[in-house]
């Protein structure tokens, strides 16, 4: 089957992206841009595409929930165990790409992996929705199952297993740190002339600032 999607077009007309625009620091810009899309009301601002590879090279990508940015970078959570913390073990460089597409913008990262400490993903973990801790325990994350009823029955089991508030963070789960080496802000514009400012990260922590052609 063939699916012609050349008629899907549309202009970007919202914004320009100069060199005076930008913050120094590459975090800064980036906490500047999220700190706009609240303001704007964009779906799930803190979504983004984090890209991976095994070994050997092969890619892979999903949609995750960034829970944290800081100085040192972009930290997320998830199982250990799951395709992206294998790939991450034996590749611990990944991509993240936040699409804000309703403000005709997106965020392109790249940079090297480390897990967090236990500490702060126990501090995570015990504010998250307490169903969502009973699901860490009862997915294994990207293995094959039979069944969602399998899914589930194990969900009721752990809430009789702990019927309170008090859920231990699980052994094969934890958080990631994402440190940036270089941060491209995208703007679209008109005739997809886009501006492309990206931040490089230098050996003194500065940042280099490149415009980039579209």
């Amino acid at each position: 089957m063939k699916m012609a999607l050349t008629d899907i077009r549309r202009e970007y007309m919202l914004a320009g992206l100069s060199e005076g625009d930008l913050e120094p620091n590459a975090l800064g810009q980036f906490q500047k841009w999220f700190q706009e899309t609240l303001q704007a009301g964009v779906v799930e601002p803190n979504a983004a595409v984090l890209a991976t590879a095994d070994a050997s090279g092969t890619p892979s990508a999903r949609l995750i929930l960034v829970k944290g940015i800081d100085d040192r970078g972009f930290s997320f959570f998830t199982n250990y165990e799951s395709r992206k913390g294998r790939e991450l073990a034996q590749n611990p460089k990944a991509a993240l790409v936040f699409p804000w597409i309703e403000l005709e913008r997106q965020v392109c990262i790249t940079g090297s992996i480390s897990r967090l400490s236990r500490e702060e993903a126990a501090a995570y973990f015990k504010v998250r929705p307490r169903g969502s801790r009973l699901s860490a325990w009862a997915s294994k994350q990207s293995q094959v199952i039979r069944s969602r009823a399998e899914l589930e029955e194990r969900v009721k089991q752990l809430e009789r297993q702990y019927p309170g508030e008090e859920i231990p963070l699980p052994p094969n789960w934890g958080g990631y740190l994402l440190a940036p080496r270089e941060i491209e802000f995208w703007q679209g514009r008109p005739n997809r002339l886009h501006d492309r400012l990206r931040y490089a990260r230098q050996p003194d922590n500065t940042w280099r600032i490149e415009r980039l052609s579209p």
